[in-house]
């Protein structure tokens, strides 16, 4: 009896020791916040050369934390760089590529997205018992065959909460000065055809059970009015912003239209009220910023603010939430038990002009920009990682790394485990950040521009070289220009793309901005990178499985498909109001 009671004495305090390491092991989790800036170039910032624009809580970051000189997107256009931010893969290996001139998801009545197969780190970090959120942009899609499935919503790839904008913003979202009126016309209309309705049900009613003598053609005409009051209302309709620019939370529609210029504050005070309600943690945070995407929605405030026009008033109104973000992780306690990382899906928008106003980001020394596959500067993105007492204060690392990293560096962090039946092509960063090795894992990084392979990146591992061989590059228009602006995007294959046989080779150390390309007689290992590369693009080609192309044939705009905020075609509304965001648990 004394030997078995010692056994369950021992059992309880073997237990009881395992529980308690269990607990400091997931004490030293940290929360993650991921900041993600739309459209935003690498130029336009303090930490990164620009001494004109004024960023400081960006430049706060760089000094806390480590900055990457060579952090890479997976592709130059919005869609498919956040699904491979999102999955850690190239987005030709999801799907979310295509092979026509549209690459990104235009509106939310198209039924592509990311597919439901793919496995996000908000997955993987909610499966370790993170509460997971996403406030701000979306743009992978909502619905499939009804306006209101949300089949592609974010709660179906791991987020427990979402407050923002299912697709992203476009011109005719910023401004829109009769949306207060048609807002108060609507309501009156649909007051007008509720009460008509009413009197065709009492009168079909009270005919049929002779309470009342009504002729069926008065009904009839009631009827019919109403279906053509219905219809005209929704005709008057045409514009994209009453279908695509709106704000939902959760799977609630809370403005349609949205107020585009207050809505970058309302997501920054759902940010905060999420850190505040999880404070406890541990929590993933992805905050996807509206800006600095055209139509740069800026508030009163900071209209006029910068030497660089409403762009610039945009990115440092843009500076100002983030720090509002960083204050709120400081008041809450959270700021050495949280890792940040603050990016951009990729290059500024050469082409974004509005006369001779340059509305689009700079992408400093770097050749191109958003949209364009290849060239730097529509792939050479911001990256910032912060995690106090973790990461070394204003470390800088010229290795290449790539937005696909964040997905095993942060499930590494968390103790999950990447996917094992399927390629995922991030690497943990986490090695490289401390300093426990001073290389990437990245040796060869693919470049595409939709399905196509325009240039590929190969950093050996016993030099300091990082060679970059283009296959394919956009033809600038109009001829002497440094960009599209006949197309106002680049295009990735046909008449406007020139390929290249032998690709042209440049060498990123010594040449950053691809302004030589090297040949045989000026460059001795010519041969050798040229064999090397194409070696690397062989046996990559071979790990792509064939996948269903999201984005091509898409973006028909079906009338079902396109979200309600009420009984349709009577969709506009306004939650927040003339309030601050009301935030909900």
């Amino acid at each position: 009896m004394k030997l078995r009671s010692l056994l369950t004495s021992l059992s309880w305090m073997c237990l009881f020791l395992n529980t308690c390491q269990s607990r400091e092991a997931n004490d030293d989790r940290p929360n993650v916040v991921l900041i993600m800036v739309d459209d935003l170039g690498i130029g336009d910032l303090g930490c990164y050369g620009n001494g004109t624009m004024r960023t400081p809580h960006v430049d706060r970051l760089a000094r806390e934390g480590v900055r990457l000189t060579q952090n890479i997107a997976a592709a130059s256009m919005c869609t498919p760089s956040r699904s491979a931010f999102l999955t850690g893969r190239y987005p030709v290996r999801s799907g979310m590529v295509s092979d026509t001139e549209v690459r990104v998801i235009t509106t939310l009545g198209d039924c592509s997205g990311l597919p439901l197969n793919e496995i996000t780190f908000a997955a993987l970090l909610k499966k370790q018992g993170y509460t997971t959120g996403l406030v701000g942009k979306w743009h992978q899609g909502l619905n499939c065959q009804s306006r209101s499935d949300h089949c592609h919503h974010p709660h179906n790839y791991g987020f427990d909460y979402f407050y923002g904008m299912p697709l992203t913003l476009i011109e005719p979202c910023w401004p829109d000065p009769s949306r207060d009126t048609e807002l108060a016309i609507e309501s009156k209309i649909w007051l007008c055809v509720q009460l008509v309705a009413i009197a065709v049900l009492t009168f079909t009613i009270g005919k049929l059970s002779r309470w009342v003598s009504v002729p069926w053609s008065l009904i009839l005409s009631m009827v019919l009015f109403i279906f053509l009051l219905s219809y005209f209302w929704f005709s008057s309709y045409t514009s994209p912003l009453y279908w695509n620019c709106l704000l939902m939370r959760d799977h609630e529609i809370t403005e349609q239209p949205m107020k585009a210029e207050r809505a970058g504050s309302i997501m920054v005070k759902e940010a905060v009220s999420f850190l505040e309600r999880n404070r406890k943690g541990p929590f993933l945070l992805f905050f996807s910023f509206l800006h600095v995407h055209t139509p740069l929605p800026t508030t009163t405030e900071f209209i006029g603010t910068s030497k660089h026009g409403l762009y610039g008033d945009h990115v440092q109104e843009m500076d100002s939430m983030l720090g509002k973000i960083l204050d709120a992780l400081d008041d809450f306690g959270l700021r050495d038990h949280t890792l940040v990382y603050f990016t951009s899906d990729h290059g500024g928008h050469l082409e974004a002009r509005l006369g001779h106003a340059q509305l689009g980001g700079w992408n400093g020394i770097y050749k191109g920009g958003k949209g364009m596959g290849g060239w730097e500067g529509g792939i050479r993105v911001p990256g910032l990682v912060r995690w106090p007492g973790k990461l070394p204060a204003g470390k800088v690392i010229e290795e290449p790394t790539s937005l696909m990293d964040i997905l095993p560096t942060v499930a590494a962090l968390a103790g999950a485990t990447v996917p094992q039946d399927r390629v995922i092509d991030g690497r943990d960063l986490m090695p490289l950040l401390r300093g426990d090795t001073q290389r990437s894992e990245h040796e060869f990084l693919f470049h595409y521009c939709g399905v196509y392979l325009h240039a590929v990146r190969w950093h050996p591992k016993d030099s300091e070289a990082v060679w970059k061989a283009h296959y394919m590059t956009p033809v600038f228009q109009p001829p002497g220009a440094l960009a599209c602006y006949e197309t106002i995007f680049c295009q990735c294959s046909g008449k406007l793309v020139t390929s290249h046989n032998p690709p042209l080779l440049f060498d990123l150390s010594r040449d950053p901005s691809e302004s030589t390309p090297l040949t045989r007689d000026t460059e001795p290992l010519y041969d050798l990178v040229i064999r090397t590369v194409a070696a690397a693009v062989k046996r990559h080609k071979e790990s792509i499985k064939p996948v269903l192309q999201q984005l091509s044939g898409s973006n028909e705009g079906n009338v079902w498909l396109k979200p309600c905020c009420g009984v349709f075609p009577f969709c506009l509304c306004d939650k927040e109001g003339n309030s601050s965001a009301a935030s909900s648990s």
